[in-house]
Order: C-alpha cells, then sequence, then structure tokens
C-alpha cells in the first residue's frame, strides 16, 4: 500500500498563504515617488532657502535690469535689477507657509466640527450642515477680493479669509465619514463598555478617518496656494518688495520677449508644486481609506 507524502510547512513555496510567508509590500508608482521628490524640493526650498540664495534677493542693479540668463545670473533679472533666481528660492517660504497655515487652521477647526456633526446628528447636525451648506455656496473667489481689498489688501488678511472659506469643505467631508463611522459595529460595542463619546470620537473614529482629512488637507493646501498667488498676482497678497511667485509673476509680464523666464519659473513652480502635492494626496487616500471601513 503506497503511503501518501503529506508535505511540511516549510517545503510550500513563498507567498502560498502559509503563516510564514509575508505579503509583499506594494511600491508607489513612478510618478508617486517623482510627486514626493518634487515635493520634497519645494520643501527644502522652504527651510533652507535662505541660506542658498546665490545673490541677495533684495538687491537691485538697475544698470542691469530685464537681463536676459548669464553673466552670474542664472535665470537673468527682473525690472529692478534682481536675480530671478534669488527671488524664486526665496519667494517660496512665502508662497508655502501660508496655504500650511490655511489648510492645517481649517483642518482642525472643520475637522472637529465635522466629527462632532457626525457623531451626533438630530438637531445640532442639521444647524451645523446649513450654515456650512450656505458658507459653501459663497463665490469663494469674489468674497477674498472684495474683503481683502476693502480691507486694504495684506497677506495675513488674504489667510484668514482663505481659511475661513476652507471650512465647509472639511466640515462636509469629515461629517460625512464620522457619521459612516459611528453606524459600524465596533462604535456600538465602544458604546455598550460605557466609553464616553470623546473617547470613542478621538481614539477610535479619528483614527479610522485620518486618510480623508489628509487628503483634504493637501487639496486645502493647493487651493490656498493657487488663491494666494492669485492675489498677489492682483496686487492683494504679499506686500510691494517681497519676493513672491505670484507677484513675479506679474511682474514679468511685461518682460515676456526680453526675459520670459521672469514669469515662465515662478509659474512653472506653482504647478509643480500644486501637481505634485495634489497626486500625492490622491495616492495616500486611495492606499489607506479602505482600512477605516474594515473595523
Amino acid at each position: 500500500m503506497t503511503e501518501l507524502a503529506v508535505a511540511s510547512p516549510t517545503d510550500l513555496p513563498p507567498g502560498d498563504g502559509s503563516p510564514s510567508a509575508k505579503p509583499a509590500r506594494k511600491r508607489p508608482p513612478f510618478l508617486i515617488l517623482a510627486a514626493g521628490g518634487a515635493a520634497a524640493f519645494i520643501a527644502a526650498l522652504v527651510a533652507f532657502g535662505t541660506w542658498i540664495t546665490p545673490h541677495d534677493p533684495s538687491h537691485q542693479d538697475l544698470m542691469n535690469t530685464a537681463a536676459t540668463p548669464g553673466n552670474g545670473h542664472l535665470l537673468g533679472t527682473d525690472s529692478l535689477g534682481r536675480d530671478v533666481l534669488s527671488l524664486l528660492i526665496a519667494g517660496a517660504r512665502v508662497a508655502v507657509v501660508g496655504p500650511v497655515i490655511v489648510a492645517t487652521g481649517a483642518v482642525i477647526v472643520g475637522a472637529t466640527l465635522g466629527m462632532l456633526a457626525g457623531w451626533s446628528g438630530g438637531l445640532l447636525d442639521s444647524v451645523m450642515s446649513r450654515v456650512a451648506d450656505l458658507m459653501y455656496a459663497l463665490p469663494g473667489l469674489l468674497v477674498i477680493v472684495v474683503v481683502v481689498g476693502v480691507l486694504g489688501g495684506g497677506y495675513w488678511l488674504a489667510v484668514g479669509v482663505l481659511m475661513m472659506l476652507s471650512l465647509p469643505t472639511v466640515f462636509r467631508l469629515t461629517r460625512s465619514v464620522a457619521a459612516a463611522q459611528a453606524r459600524l459595529p465596533y462604535v456600538e460595542a465602544a458604546r455598550t463598555l460605557g466609553l464616553s463619546a470623546p473617547h470613542i470620537i478621538f481614539r477610535h473614529i479619528l483614527p479610522n478617518i485620518v486618510p480623508t482629512i489628509l487628503a483634504t488637507f493637501l487639496l486645502d493646501f493647493v487651493g490656498a496656494l493657487i488663491g494666494l498667488s492669485g492675489l498677489s498676482f492682483l496686487g492683494l497678497g504679499a506686500p510691494p518688495g517681497t519676493p513672491d511667485w505670484g507677484a513675479l509673476l506679474a511682474d514679468g509680464q511685461s518682460m515676456l520677449t526680453v526675459n520670459p523666464w521672469v514669469s515662465l519659473a515662478p509659474g512653472l513652480l506653482i504647478v509643480l508644486t500644486a501637481t505634485s502635492v495634489t497626486l500625492l494626496g490622491d495616492w495616500m487616500y486611495d492606499r489607506y481609506s479602505s482600512r477605516g471601513a474594515q473595523r
């Protein structure tokens, strides 16, 4: 009688579902790696731009205005003789710090209110949702231009207005996912155990909706970047003379035929920053958003 050979777990090939087999970690696509590299490059400009500018960005050489690239100026000079490359590097901090503050403030306030509304429901949810809908229906660009223009402009005023206008988007998205989480079995189990509402919201629901909050943060950053650059382009953002990508983009319009890099370079940096952050936000959401639904 022939004996049947039984394979031991150590004889099984890897990846066959045995307990010792570890799932291979999926590597990010090349496009996401490139977006991460671009975002890291912009972050380095923000952090170390003061020390790596080849020239003083505020120095004016009126004998060498609107010069083409060369003679120690890699991207030429602007209408005041300032080095364009130095202005771009120094302007990264102004262009990025404001949007980070806008997105951070909107996420802290909007996500907290959204989780509270999604958890509580009832009258409180209805009132908060109607207020958010009313703010969401406002023409954001028109409101920013009117408020900032009437109050005399200013970078930080624009940051505050953009933060307020970003709240409804964060609130609505957070409320939606928080309300969905509140109906899942693990929340009912936590309620049965007698855990307090703040404990359940911040220790259990919040970790499961972090992907949505992070993606919203990055999208708000992109919106604020474009909004603040647009206001600077219109002369309502950063004060005159401050290195800023939007202001540099506007100043270079009159020099497109002389030195197009004055406008092209800041425009490319704005597009590069917005595109890379958007790609990273979409990838992070697609990769991590399914974890909370499996609880």
